[in-house]
């Protein structure tokens, strides 16, 4: 991860959660790793189709992304939760996450 997009993440933890550098710094790795594991699950899922499953990763992945800050893939997986919940099967799904993926990559990388 390039040093720009970790200090993005570092600053919205520090004043979204008052944490200390220190604290922050422990936390970081197992954060963007737990990100990276769920878009692998969220690629899986979409693999297999099933629009209530994704609508689930959506949600969890969700989570995540608003905890780093990272809203504007948070609004892609909002999207993918609505639509996989409400079992719709033509969403562009594939889209959707691809583009979450390029966006994830900056900071997994």
């Amino acid at each position: 991860m390039s040093a720009e997009y970790e200090q993005q993440i570092k600053d919205h933890l520090a004043r979204q959660f008052n944490l200390t550098n220190e604290q922050i710094d422990s936390m970081i790795s197992g954060l963007i790793s737990t990100l990276s594991g769920h878009i692998d699950n969220l690629e899986e899922v979409l693999e297999q189709g099933d629009p209530e499953q994704l609508g689930k990763a959506g949600h969890t992945i969700k989570g995540a992304l608003l905890n780093l800050g990272l809203n504007e893939c948070a609004e892609i997986a909002y999207n993918i939760e609505v639509n996989g919940k409400s079992g719709k099967r033509d969403a562009d799904y594939k889209s959707m996450v691809a583009s979450m993926r390029e966006i994830i990559n900056r900071y997994i990388s």
